[in-house]
Parts: structure tokens; sequence; C-alpha cells
């Protein structure tokens, strides 16, 4: 059951303190305090957006805190969780089960620390790839996740992207999408998520702003 196999990450819950408090306390206690960091700023970029574009900013902040609240559980250990919980697996997560992180942090998120809104749930579970049909919310943690970057340095796309965030939410979605196509053949794996809503996208108005769309 689901419950039990989150049973272990229980006592790393506080049960009192804001739900910011609360998920920083559960990532530095579990040995994660650099993703607690990237949390942070992924939190405030995900405030400014939501405000700049009309999106509930509260539900992006709550979705931007938990979209890493996984990170604890070791690669070698995510497609088995994954699978415990109802999660039905992807070939590419499998291949990759660093990808799968996303939709773990979602039912973490509901089992863990009582998240019930479906909307803050979709935009955990798909903040590192989007995924076709995206909502306002979703593309908010999503690009708030790719300028607050976990790598070192600056994101090679990021001045591309803040442009792009001056016409809309899709078209700066669209550029890191399209940084991941153009360099798709030195993936691991290139999640069907992404290249569904790359096509989704670059169909649409955000195609037109940024560029070609996929071929």
């Amino acid at each position: 059951m689901a419950a039990d196999s989150l049973a272990p990450w229980e006592p790393f819950v506080s049960p009192s303190g804001s739900l910011a408090e609360r998920a920083a306390t559960f990532l530095e206690a579990t040995g994660c305090a650099f993703e607690a960091e990237h949390s942070a700023g992924v939190v405030a970029e995900a405030r400014c957006i939501a405000l700049r574009h009309g999106v509930d900013s509260e539900q992006a902040e709550v979705g931007a805190w938990l979209h890493d609240i996984s990170a604890p559980i070791p690669a070698a250990e995510r497609i088995a969780l994954a699978e415990a919980l109802g999660i039905d697996v992807l070939p590419a997560e499998r291949a990759f089960p660093m990808i799968v992180h996303q939709r773990i942090s979602a039912v973490m998120a509901r089992d863990l620390f009582g998240v019930t809104n479906r909307a803050v749930l979709s935009a955990i579970g798909c903040h590192t790839t989007l995924k076709p049909g995206a909502s306002p919310l979703d593309m908010v943690v999503f690009v708030a996740d790719k300028i607050a970057w976990d790598q070192p340095g600056e994101p090679p796309y990021l001045s591309e992207l803040l442009t792009a965030l001056d016409q809309s939410l899709e078209a700066a979605a669209w550029v890191y999408l399209d940084y991941l196509w153009r360099r798709r053949a030195d993936l691991p794996v290139l999640h069907p998520w992404a290249a569904d809503v790359y096509r989704e996208l670059g169909e649409g108005t955000a195609g037109a702003q940024c560029g070609p769309s996929a071929q």
C-alpha cells in the first residue's frame, strides 16, 4: 500500500509549522540541504511569475516547496517505490529513474504533507518535463524550476527564457523544451511528456513567438 511504502519517511515530517518550514526541515533532516536551498529559490521565482501572470501565488509556492520533496529517495529505489505507490511507470522513467521523481513527489506531497489540491499536485507531478494540456500553474512551477535550476552557473537558455516570459508562460516553457529537443541525442532519455508538450506548444502561439515547431 502507498501509506506503507512511505512510512519510513513519516518521522521526518514535522507535525507543526508552516509548509515552508516543514518542507525545508524534511529535506534537511534527510540529507538534502542542497535541495532545500534549491526549492527556496524555486519558490521565490514561482511567486514572482505567478503574480506577474495572474496565477494563484499561494498554490505556486506550495508546488515549488514540494516539487523535489522526493529527493531523499535513492535513484536505485525510485522505480520500486513508484510502483508501490501505484504509479504507472513509463519506459523512459524506467530507463532513467531520476525523472520519475516528479511523480513520486506529487504522491508524497499528498500523503505526507496533506496536499489535496489537484492543480498543485499536477504542477508538482510534471515540474521536470511539463506535460500536454499543461495548466498555467503547471507552467509556473516548471518555468520557475528552470530559472532557479540545480546546476552550477547560469542556465544557458536563461536570457532567451526570460525574454519569452515577457510574452507568455507558454513561450517561456517552449524555450526550455526547445533547449532539450535540440540536445536530445545527448540526453539519457527524452520523456514522452516533454516531447509531446514541445510539439503541442510549437503548434500554438509559443512556437510562433519563439521559433519553428518540432519536426
